[in-house]
Parts: C-alpha cells; structure tokens; sequence
C-alpha cells in the first residue's frame, strides 16, 4: 500500500472493493468433467437434440456423412474413438455453418469376429458349429452382434457423439439384408459374376481372402531344394540325373503333380565330383539346373566340388517321379510319374530354373493346367480349411502347416524329414521374405485354390450406364479422378493405384454367417457353359420378398430351395452357394441407407465418407466397386481419410507392450472433452501420438481455454442489450478487436469446410488465449472493474458478448460438454443448448486493414515496453507494472503518432507513458527484433488509488477519499 494523503489517515481510508464491478460467475475453474459430462448427455437425449435439429434444419441444404460401420464386437480402442470424434466434429460443424447435417451410425453385423466368437461360445456349450444347425448358429451370431452394437453404442454416446443413436443402420437388418442380395443379384444378371479358383486361405479364418485383405509382412519360412529323378529319357546324359527345384512351401510338394521350365533357359547337366560321407548329396550325383544359378544351387548342398559334362538335351517329353515316389509308408501314393512341361512363369532369376508345381496351391500353376484342359487330373484335395493335411494322407494326415495362433506348424518339419528319409534333399535353410497375411487376424495365409466366385472388374458391365465407362474398373478410376474430392489429397494417389492394379474381386467367403450369395448353379455344368449360372427374374423377386420378411436366414430354411426355384425349374438340377464378402455387405450401404431410409440423402450420395488410411483397400475400396458395379459411379462425393493412434513414442499401440490407451480410461480421468480435443489439436492426416504426458499437455491448454471462458462469462454478469454499443461507436481497441472476429469467422468457416480441425482450434486457441486473456482483456480489466457506467466499459462489455457467441459456437463442434456448459450460464432453460445454435453471422464490415496495420505497429512496440517491465520486476526495481512512467523513445514518426492517438499507457498497463522522437540513450532496453523503439524506465508520480491502484499525481484531491479523477466519478 502507498502512504495515505496527509488530509486522510490511514485508518479512515474507505475499502472501495466493494464499489468495483468485479466477476461474478458460477462457472468453475475446476471443469469436474467425468462426473459431469453423463448429465449433459442425459440431459440431450431428454430435449432430444438431434431430431429439434432435423426439425430446425427443414429445408436447408442436406449434408450427409456416411458412416463406415464398425465390427460389433468388443469395447472401443482409441482409433475408434478418433474416427467417431472426427466425424462428429464435421457433422456439429456443418450444422452450425446452416447445412442439415445428417448422422446414421451404423455396425457391420455379419463381420468374421461376430462370427469367430459365436463359434467359441457354442463350443464351449459342448456343440461345434457342424454340429448346430445353422440357423441356431445364425440366431447365436445375431445375438452376439446385438450385445456388440449396445455395448459400442453406449461408448460412442459418452464421446459426446451425436448422431440418430436409436435408429442406427444393421446390416443384419431383414431390409439390409435384402438390398445386399439385390444388389448381388445386380452383379448376376448384369454379367460381371463368375466362378473361378482363388488361391489365398486363411487357416485361421477358414475361408479365402479377397486381394484387398492381404497385406504382407516379413516371415520367416523354411526354404528347400528337392530332387526330382528324370524319367523317359534315353539320352545318357539325362539317366540317373535329377531335376532339381526350389521352395518356401515344404508343405506343397506332397501336392505336387509335376515340373516346368522355360524353354529359353540355358540348363546344363553337373555331376558331384567330391562331397562329405554325410551329405544329402553324393559323389557321382548328376543334376539338372539353369545354368545362370548352377553356382548358387551348388554351393547350398556344401558339396567339395562339381563339374559341368554338358548342356542339358531337350527336356520335351520327359516326365519326373516324385520324391516320395516308392517311400515307405507312401501307400503308393506319390508313384505316378509326374508331369514336366513348359512354362512361361519360370525364370532364372532365383531358385534353380525349374518350379514343382501343386496347381492345388498356387495360382500360377493352377492357370497353366486349366489352360491345358487338365485340371480333372492335378486338383489335389489334401489341405483342409483349418489348414491341416487330410486325415488319411499318408505319412502327413493330420500334420498342420500353421497353429491357430498363426505360428509355424509341424507340417513342413515333416515333410522335409520324409525328403531326408527318400534321399531327395538337396540342401535346406530358412529365409526372411515379405509373405502374404490376413489383414484382419494378422497371421500367415496359405495358398490353397478353392472355387470362389468373382466379380469381373474389366468386363463389359451389361446394365447401360455407360457415363463413366464400361467397365467397374473404368467407372471407379473415372470416379476417383472426376468425382470425388479428396482431404488429403494423397488419399485419391492411393485409392487409384490399387483400384489401378487389383485383380477381380472374390465376392464368396466360407462361412455360415452372413448374406448368402443369392444364386444357384446348375449341376455338372461348367462355369463356361451358358446355364451353370440361373438368371431368373422372378427368381430373384422370391427370394427378395422372402429376406424383407425373415432376414437371410430364409436361404437355409427347410424347403428354401424349391420355394425360390418355383414350378418352372427342377430344384433337385441346381444347387446354392455361399456366404458373400462381407466387404460387399458394408460396400452396399449406401443403397440401404443413403437411397432408402428417410432420413438418407436425397440423390443417394454422401456428401462425406471418413475413415483411416487401411480403408483404402477396405471399406473406401468395396464402396467405390460395389456402386460403379451397380450404379455406374461413386457413392460419394468426398473422402477424408486419417491415420493410425500410436503410443507417445511413436509405437505401434499393443496390449503386450502395455502401452495401449483406452478411451474409457482417459473419460475417467479427464472426461470425453479432453480426449475431443487431443483429437482436434493433432494432424489427422498422418499418424497420431497419444499417452499419458501428451494428455497431460492437452489438459493443461484445456484450462487456459477454460479461464478465458470464465472471465468472459464474469464479466458479462447482468448484461443486458441497453448496454449494447454499436460497433462505429466504440474506441478503436474494440474496433480492432471486431476486426479479428470477422478474420477469425471466415478462417473457422473456411477451416471447418475443408475440415481442417487443428487450424480452426489452433487459430480460435492461439486468439483467446493470447490475443485476448494476454492482451485485450488484460487491458480492458482495468475499464471493467473500475470505470462506472462508461461508454468505453459498455463498448467492452458488448464485445465480450460478441466474443462469448462466436467462441462458444466456434468450439461447440470440438468441446461438446465445456461449450455447452458455458453456454447454459448465460441461456438457463430446459431446453436450451447451444447444440441447436448455429455459428453467428459476422459482418464483414467489421474488417478494417488499416486499422489492423496501425494496431499492430502499437503491438509491437508494446511488446518492447512490457518487456522493459518485466525486466523491472525481476530486479525488484517495481513490484507491479502500476508503478512504472516509463519513457518510450520511437524512431518513427508514423508510429509515433498511432501510439500517441491511444492511452498507450493504458494498453501497456503502466499510470503513465511519455513518448518521444529523441534518439534512444545507451541505457535503454531494446528488443533486437523490433528496430527504432527503445524503453526508459521511469516510476510513477503521485500517489496510488485505493480503488484502481493507479498511482497518479491528482490522488486524494477529490470528493472520495484517497482516490484518483476516474475512481471518484465512478462512486459519485
């Protein structure tokens, strides 16, 4: 305290604190939000907040965003929680920039999860999914994804996602059930469905996979080079000799059915000159190989010493034994020579210049003997779907090539111990290569060819809608190209790159949950012949009606067959088929939702799809297939993709390194908003890092946010519209600050269209933080708490409301609790929200450059006095910024003159300022960054106010004691 005037002794000096207008608010610097946020959520559904918005929103502009639906399974993890975040942020912002922004959360029902899982609980019930019958089963799997949708349901809701939450999309629905096989149905009559061999199995999954669902990761595998003995030669070369192969599938050469070459290959016969007593390969063995790779080969069998005796005579004719040929044990099952003949596949680029071929499990192989007309003869039978060799296999029945957990198995072991035990191998070893695994269980596939149907994706699509093209392939690159926009826009790179080079899409899975593929093929004929599949409108129609009744569950109905069939067919001449991708089910949503439901899109396009970066070849990918296969184009007219949650440290999140963050456990201990504004603070577009300190961080900017709110919110106690100035009637520091709204509405508008969330909360966080809590109203407090009834305090307080509408709408798509708190502050009501407020109209005319320009000129050297100031302080040469008269020297005669148009004292928070042109003395403080301003300091004349603590030289000369001119206007 300074001394009191000599007229008034200290103990008769008034306490003025009650005579300032200081905050009054009951909003809390301490948010509570766990225990908070469920209330505001109960409070929601009682006013019903989205369908009063779909009831406000009548006759706006439509802007839908689809959602891609989630497996019904199990609680969320974080990237389910980022995903949901997202897309209520753009569906919250959209609707408060004026559009009818429309949300239908929606699940994958038929998903392999829901189905693994049911196929668990009946095992442990004692049954076995052969043994139940399959509409229990089905009933089982329904039940399970039902529990699945309440549990995810509940979770998203305490996201603060808002959305038609009693309603969803299902795709087990019986009318979701029905438009997938429609759609199906689309692909059988317009020509595009065929039945061809896939060769990608999953053993874990027990079904094939599409080419979508593979990803490829390092494995590795045994590798090995076996010794097929040469047959039908007289030439004395070839007698005695061996053919010699490479491998990675051990497990395929009980498979095998015969050997190729390339017939432009340079192959030469090598004899074994010197070798260990123990080798597998001996003195005097004679071998075939390309010539290119003979040294490698060799030096894998760890022989002393090799000679080549000639070029390899014609190998046209020949034939090969297998290895296991006459082993015993073999049942003679291996003793019928094998095929040897070329082929275009082979290469000398690795291996040995000769492939085993098991047309059974490879693709390449498969094609060549289909080609000869051969298939009848090498199609073998001996991998089951669970990935082991068929019982009754000799030597191996039973054996299994991967464990359920993926890990290897003890097929290939045995395998190579019977090459060992037939003196057959050649050399062996183990590699490190990239390998195909199931996107969804991430374990190892096998090869395994088994009939699937397919869709053609380069051929003719028989339905007119030509616009885009002819072709799926065609319409779906013409889409991604014309059609659709892309954020980023490296999404659109990697969509048309796979759309580009994918192969037909296997639309059949080996399961017994799901849509089924909704046609019959006529028995004995040949995918080639013109009936093996049934195109029958009416038949089609039947089975529709009957899914709209009673789900899909009637294609395994007693008697389905013959009640779709009808009278004019034989049911006992065809037969079904099975279960359809489900990328095909969550690929045929936008039929059943955006053109069917009500409460859809009007032209049947979503404004927006918003998924991660894996949907690419996921749900973006079947989408964009299903509908140019159906449609002739897009589904879609956006798509916004973003990346994957790792740990703090840039891991991948795994529940054995324990460094996973649940969504539940950050809402506990911070509440839904903080984990929102994670979301809208990161950059989405690439890979995001969550974790205990970066929360840390993320609460701590929460609270800076959250006081700004509170000031605003005290500040404006008892406002009312007759303190409300118009903006020409206010000093030019609310002018500027009016400018930086009508900025700051055009960057938020601009930023949530493009859904750029980081920039808007950055630039609403950066401007109420800084340019508001740290300049305006630091400034303004002194107005605010000590003027009286001014037209500088009303002109400040109409700003503060101007700035608590913009602010809390601003915010309201990204902080859903904290916005609607603030809100509920100043607009109590049952059923007020600030949920049904759209973002205010900013007037344009509040811009002014030049007064931005000037404004920012006076900021500057703003900066230069403060920090004087500070330094001031530090030296405890002044306690407070009240005390100093500093001495401002400013080069510039233009600035000089903005400064001395405003009470620049008053700006840098000092009872006095005196400005001048004079060059700055030596002792001046100076920032080097800000050139021509140099700062003196200087204390305050006078005495200080006992009301605003000014000090002043005219304190204590007025009515009221011990107060300055202002202070005692204010209390008279």
């Amino acid at each position: 305290m300074c001394a009191d005037t000599p007229e008034t002794p200290a103990s008769e000096t008034p306490d003025y604190k009650d005579t300032l207008n200081l905050p009054r608010t009951e909003f809390p610097m301490r948010a509570g939000l766990p225990n908070r946020e469920p209330g505001w959520l109960d409070r929601w559904e009682r006013i019903g907040v989205y369908d009063r918005l779909r009831e406000r929103a009548e006759g706006r502009r439509p802007f839908t965003l689809h959602d891609g639906p989630p497996y019904a399974n199990g609680n969320l993890h974080i990237g389910h929680a980022l995903n949901k975040i997202l897309k209520d942020m753009v569906v919250r912002s959209q609707q408060m920039m004026g559009r009818d922004a429309r949300y239908i959360p929606g699940w994958d029902c038929h998903g392999c999860r829901s189905s693994g899982r049911s196929k668990s609980s009946t095992a442990r019930r004692g049954r076995t999914r052969t043994k139940v019958d399959v509409i229990d089963f089905r009933q089982e799997c329904r039940k399970f994804a039902e529990g699945g949708v309440d549990v995810q349901r509940d979770e998203f809701k305490r996201l603060g996602i808002t959305g038609k939450w009693e309603n969803p999309y299902l795709t087990m629905d019986f009318h979701a059930e029905r438009v997938i096989a429609e759609e199906f149905q689309k692909f059988l009559m317009n020509g595009v469905l065929y039945q061809a061999r896939s060769p990608m199995w999953s053993p874990v999954e027990k079904t094939a996979l599409a080419e979508a669902e593979v990803e490829y990761h390092d494995k590795e595998s045994f590798t090995i080079w076996v010794r097929f003995p040469v047959l039908g030669s007289d030439d004395p070369l070839l007698q005695g000799a061996d053919v010699v192969i490479w491998t990675t599938t051990p497990w395929t050469i009980p498979s095998n059915k015969g050997v190729v070459y390339h017939p432009e290959i340079s192959y030469g016969v090598y004899r074994i000159t010197g070798a260990p007593e123990d080798n597998w390969v001996k003195s005097g063995d004679k071998l075939l190989l390309a010539d290119k790779l003979a040294e490698g080969c060799l030096g894998k069998a760890r022989v002393d010493g090799w000679e080549r005796i000639g070029d390899a005579p014609s190998l046209e004719g020949l034939s090969v034994a297998h290895p296991f040929a006459g082993i015993e044990g073999g049942e003679g099952e291996w003793d019928q020579p094998r095929d040897f003949r070329p082929a275009p596949f082979v290469t000398d680029e690795d291996g040995t210049g000769f492939v085993h071929c098991a047309p059974s499990h490879g693709m390449d192989e498969f094609e060549l003997y289909r080609d000869a007309g051969m298939l009848a003869e090498v199609i073998t039978y001996n991998v089951e779907e669970d990935g082991t060799f068929r019982a009754d296999l000799p030597l191996f029945g039973g054996k299994r090539i991967l464990k359920p957990n993926g890990k290897e198995g003890d097929a290939n072991t045995a395998v190579i111990d019977a090459l060992a035990q037939s003196s057959k191998l050649f050399a062996r070893g183990k590699i490190k290569h990239s390998y195909p695994h199931s996107w969804r269980s991430k374990r190892p596939l096998i090869f395994r060819n088994t009939p699937q149907w397919f869709a053609a994706i380069d051929r003719e699509v028989g339905d007119g809608q030509d616009q885009y093209g002819k072709t799926i392939r065609e319409r779906a690159l013409t889409s991604i190209d014309e059609l659709v926009t892309w954020t980023p826009r490296t999404g659109r790179n990697r969509l048309h790159a796979m759309i580009e080079q994918r192969p037909d899409w296997v639309l059949s899975r080996q399961r017994a949950w799901g849509v089924p593929l909704t046609c019959f093929v006529k028995k004995g004929a040949k995918p080639a012949d013109p009936d093996f599949l049934l195109r029958d409108e009416a038949v089609n129609a039947r089975i529709l009606e009957a899914f709209e009744a009673e789900g899909a569950d009637a294609w395994y109905k007693d008697g389905a067959k013959a009640r779709f069939l009808g009278d004019t067919v034989n049911p006992d001449d065809y037969v079904q088929s099975d279960i359809l991708d489900v990328w095909f089910d969550s690929g045929s949503t936008h039929a059943f939702v955006l053109r069917d439901r009500e409460d859809g899109s009007e032209d049947g396009l979503a404004d927006l799809y918003l998924e991660g970066t894996d949907q690419h070849r996921g749900w973006f990918h079947s989408s964009m297939l299903q509908s140019c296969g159906t449609k002739g184009a897009r589904p879609i007219r956006g798509v916004l993709t973003h990346g994957f949650t790792l740990d703090e440290k840039g891991m991948k999140m795994s529940k054995s390194l324990g460094n996973t963050v649940s969504p539940a456990d950050v809402t506990k201990q911070y509440g839904a908003d903080i984990l929102r504004l994670w979301v809208a603070q990161s950059d989405y577009t690439a890979d995001l890092r969550i974790g205990p300190e970066i929360l840390k961080g993320t609460a701590d900017g929460y609270r800076r946010l959250r006081n700004t709110m509170r000031f605003l919110l005290g500040s404006l106690a008892d406002f009312s519209e007759a303190d409300r100035v118009e903006a020409a009637d206010m000093p030019e520091l609310e002018r500027w600050v009016l400018h930086r709204l009508a900025e700051l509405d055009q960057a938020v508008r601009e930023g949530y269209d493009a859904y750029d969330f980081q920039g808007v909360f950055q630039s609403v966080f950066t401007f109420a933080t800084v340019e508001l809590s740290a300049f305006y109203f630091d400034i303004r407090k002194d107005a605010l708490y000590c003027d009286g009834d001014t037209a500088r305090r009303r002109a400040a307080r109409t700003v503060l409301d101007l700035l608590f509408h913009r602010l809390t709408t601003w915010l309201a798509p990204i902080l859903v609790f904290t916005m609607e708190e603030v809100w509920l502050e100043r607009n109590p009501g049952d059923a007020a929200s600030v949920h049904l407020t759209d973002i205010p109209e900013t007037p344009q005319a509040w811009r002014d450059e030049d007064l931005a320009a000037k404004w920012s000129a006076i900021r500057r050297v703003r900066r230069v006095v403060t920090a004087a100031l500070e330094v001031a302080r530090r030296d405890k040469v002044i306690g407070a910024s009240l005390e100093a008269a500093p001495v401002v020297h400013v080069r510039d005669p233009e600035t000089l003159a903005a400064l001395k148009s405003v009470n620049f004292e008053d700006l840098c928070i000092t009872s006095a300022i005196y400005l001048t042109n004079d060059p700055s003395p030596a002792e001046a403080f100076r920032l080097p960054e800000i050139d021509g301003v140099g700062v003196v300091f200087e204390a305050a004349d006078g005495e200080k106010c006992q009301r605003c603590w000014k000090i002043l030289p005219d304190v204590g000369t007025h009515a009221h004691p011990g107060v300055c001119a202002r202070c005692d206007a204010a209390l008279a």
